[in-house]
């Protein structure tokens, strides 16, 4: 390859969402699809429906998994470093940065998974975005038993160790803390939008969709951090090279 040539992408990833605005249920793909658009750098997507189809990449079977020509770079967060140098100051990082996407890829994660999985309210749009394309005799089993086991994840990460109740109370907390400090204009750190911008809107936009209505009426009630993700919604959605067919 010419060392002018750029390498090929390909991201791998969970299936499509079928969902206008959200390329992924995953959030950590959503993060990685919004900084490859706005870096502009063009990529084929390749979808599984188990993230372990893709473990010849990546021995954690976890996804995204993103292939820079022959090489592949798995964790979101691993990625982003790699977007950053192949479009360098496209995607500002600085320390600061770097710790709210630690707060947004850990806090805000765990809850985002209570709520798909934990919630009982929300659990049968959970299980039919999911499993509705497993055999019905699988799906009968499978996904209760999978949601034990993360419900289970969730109480040791103590998310959901002292019930629903205090679980959204927290929540409903950790919103109102993150609403006061939304800017009301630009991006979440002075300046260009940052590493700290997709990882925070990644959990939270992933919290607007039909699986978690509840939550999504959460989001929407502090105006100020809806105004915010809308302004990076907006930012990141086109991607200003064009985007390979899917895989």
């Amino acid at each position: 390859m010419n060392a002018n040539t750029p390498p090929t992408l390909t991201l791998l990833e969970l299936a499509d969402a079928a969902l206008p605005g959200h390329e992924s249920y995953s959030p950590f793909c959503l993060k990685v699809h919004r900084a490859l658009k706005y870096a502009g750098l063009p990529y084929t997507r390749a979808c599984a429906a188990n993230p372990a189809a893709h473990r010849a990449h990546n021995p954690t079977r976890q996804v995204p998994v993103l292939l820079v020509g022959d090489e592949a770079v798995p964790d979101s967060t691993s990625i982003l470093t790699c977007i950053q140098r192949l479009a360098p100051g496209r995607i500002a990082v600085s320390p600061e940065a770097l710790l709210w996407e630690e707060l947004a890829d850990t806090a805000l994660n765990g809850f985002l998974v209570a709520s798909r999985w934990a919630d009982p309210r929300n659990w049968p749009a959970t299980r039919s975005a999911y499993f509705g394309a497993m055999p019905a005799p699988v799906r009968a089993v499978v996904p209760a038993l999978l949601r034990r086991k993360v419900v289970q994840g969730l109480v040791a990460r103590d998310v959901w160790r002292a019930g629903p109740e205090a679980c959204w109370r927290r929540f409903g907390v950790l919103l109102d803390q993150l609403d006061a400090r939304a800017p009301e204009q630009g991006y979440w750190l002075p300046g260009s939008l940052s590493v700290a911008d997709l990882a925070l809107f990644a959990q939270l936009h992933s919290l607007r969709t039909p699986l978690t209505s509840w939550q999504r009426g959460e989001v929407a009630r502090r105006a100020r951090l809806s105004t915010w993700l809308d302004r990076v919604d907006t930012a990141t959605r086109m991607l200003t090279a064009p985007l390979r067919a899917v895989s």
